[in-house]
């Protein structure tokens, strides 16, 4: 008798060895590649230096808030999400990004434990020379802001082949949503910004340590490079901060007015044309530096050609709100505080950057205050509108709702009255950068009113940010969509998955979540149940068919 073998085919083996360990929640946060994990590593760390700022604030009136990081983390959180993705092109070097990023971070604030730089905001040679500043403390600068920049350019490759590449089905460049367009536009400007800042740091610290001449004067090179190159840079930052706060603003707005945008197209092509022409205005910064004439002409004319696409930005603003119904929670209210907080600030700048204007109060607080305006009104009212608006998105809770309607109005008085007061001492003509003014030239009232203002400023924000950590563990519990918003972050669970979805959807216009509840309810009232089937009694007697008509099956007589 033979005995028949049946050989299986070769197939793969899974061996489970042991179970493996679940890891601390921190060292799991710390080493995702998720990008939404390192999001909130960006808004996290964003608010924890927030929060030092705002104690630097109080206690020297510091005049400039970043508002990149938080920006940037927003981005990597809330953009693949609205095109559809269900991850990022290169996950590991967006969780490099941000380890950069921290350790510029910390190498920055590390440096005032021992000796900080003396060198002022942009450490502009020759003060940043070896023989003036002999310290570590600028060359602590230079290498955390280098370690930042180069975290920031790591994430602006990684945002940008995403944008590019992973978009899901039908989302054309022309229907994706304002804040994902935003995000794009501030991934390329990073990519020539940074770049260039780069370079400038690194061959400043080459004149400091190893004999370069690039800025030394004395030997040929030239100090004023460096102070274009930082213009440079600084100008283009500041135009990503309010671009990146109209992608928000255009984003809340249409959401809780219950009604689109009034051109999408429109507000696309505004904020393409702020981040073309804004950085060529750096030297609007430089108007009492030794250049020619014609590039301060030069700078002039782009910073007014600048007033157009930024108008048409508010206009367009201003017609979506016409004739909706506006939902007055915390996140339309912050918002609007960064539209008006922003226009004021706009106009002083516009009417700084006309040459006699500007020969008068450049480098005074009056220019410090309209940029303040700018920076506060985008980078932290629209951040902090952007948070309330995405917060049930990041966590499945919202923030809270009076306490973020108390310090909206903490941080908006605080705004005005501070930009207010520094701008009359700067008509006054007090320099900015400075720790102490001579008494007796009507500078004591202004100087007391920027003082309080800055006390209630940092309330607001101290407000905001305790709402923010107890909202985190304790808000109420939110739906995957609270708002009834247009757009397809609001499509994925809240949180997300580490997938993001289940299924893409095809994407159909620049509202695709409306497009799928449209369906969904067509679908539903269209439908209608089958007739129940008519069972046939007993004993009753099929009838006969009709002449010339086929039978169609059993019938009760």
């Amino acid at each position: 008798m033979t005995r028949s073998t049946t050989v299986a085919p070769p197939r793969p083996e899974v061996v489970t060895e042991a179970i493996p360990r679940r890891r601390p929640g921190w060292v799991e946060r710390a080493t995702s590649t998720d990008h939404k994990s390192v999001g909130v590593l960006y808004v996290g760390t964003s608010l924890s230096f927030l929060t030092l700022a705002v104690v630097e604030f109080v206690l020297m009136r510091v005049q400039l808030i970043v508002a990149i990081p938080l920006a940037l983390g927003l981005i990597g959180y809330i953009a693949p999400l609205q095109i559809g993705s269900r991850g990022v092109a290169f996950p590991r070097l967006n969780l490099l990004s941000f380890w950069l990023y921290l350790a510029g971070a910390v190498t920055v604030y590390g440096s005032f434990i021992y000796r900080p730089s003396e060198a002022g905001l942009a450490a502009l040679p020759p003060l940043s020379d070896d023989v003036f500043s002999n310290t570590s403390g600028v060359d602590a600068w230079i290498v955390g802001a280098g370690l930042a920049l180069l975290g920031f350019v790591c994430f602006a490759v990684n945002l940008v082949v995403t944008l590019h590449n992973m978009r899901s089905p039908g989302m054309a460049w022309r229907r994706m949503p304002l804040f994902s367009w935003a995000a794009a536009l501030s991934g390329y400007l990073l990519l020539v910004i940074g770049p260039v800042m780069l370079a400038a740091l690194t061959m400043l610290f080459i004149d400091r340590h190893y004999g370069g001449v690039f800025f030394n004067s004395g030997d040929g090179g030239a100090p004023l490079l460096y102070e274009h190159l930082a213009w440079f840079f600084f100008t283009g930052s500041y135009m990503l901060v309010l671009i990146v706060a109209g992608g928000v603003i255009s984003d809340v707005l249409p959401t809780f007015a219950r009604k689109p945008l009034f051109s999408h197209r429109g507000a696309m092509l505004s904020l393409l044309a702020i981040a073309a022409l804004g950085p060529l205005a750096w030297m609007q910064n430089m108007y009492t530096a030794p250049i020619p004439l014609g590039f301060e002409i030069f700078a002039m004319l782009f910073a007014l050609v600048l007033a157009v696409p930024i108008g048409l930005l508010i206009f367009n603003w201003i017609a979506t709100l016409w004739g909706g119904t506006l939902h007055l929670r915390a996140a339309p209210l912050f918002a609007l505080g960064a539209i008006s907080s922003m226009t004021i600030g706009l106009g002083g700048e516009l009417a700084s950057s006309v040459l006699p204007v500007g020969w008068q109060l450049d480098n005074t607080t009056a220019a410090q205050g309209d940029t303040f305006a700018v920076l506060v009104g985008g980078g932290v009212l629209g951040g902090f509108a952007a948070l309330h608006y995405w917060f049930p998105k990041l966590t499945g809770r919202t923030l809270g709702e009076g306490a973020g309607k108390i310090a909206f109005s903490a941080i908006l008085v605080g705004v005005y009255v501070y930009a207010l007061a520094t701008f009359f001492a700067g008509l006054k003509a007090q320099p900015v950068d400075i720790y102490k003014y001579f008494a007796g030239n009507g500078l004591d009232g202004f100087n007391l009113v920027a003082s309080i203002a800055g006390f209630v400023l940092a309330a607001g924000i101290l407000l905001e940010l305790a709402n923010v950590a107890h909202s985190w563990g304790h808000g109420l519990r939110a739906g995957h969509d609270p708002w009834g918003a247009a757009t397809l972050e609001w499509f994925a669970l809240s949180p997300p998955p580490e997938h993001n979805f289940d299924v893409v959807p095809d994407v159909r216009s620049a509202e695709p979540l409306h497009d799928i509840r449209r369906a969904i309810r067509e679908r539903t009232e269209g439908w209608q149940p089958p007739a129940p089937a008519k069972v046939p009694q007993a004993g009753a007697r099929e009838a006969e068919p009709v002449s010339g008509d086929a039978p169609e099956g059993p019938s009760v007589a």
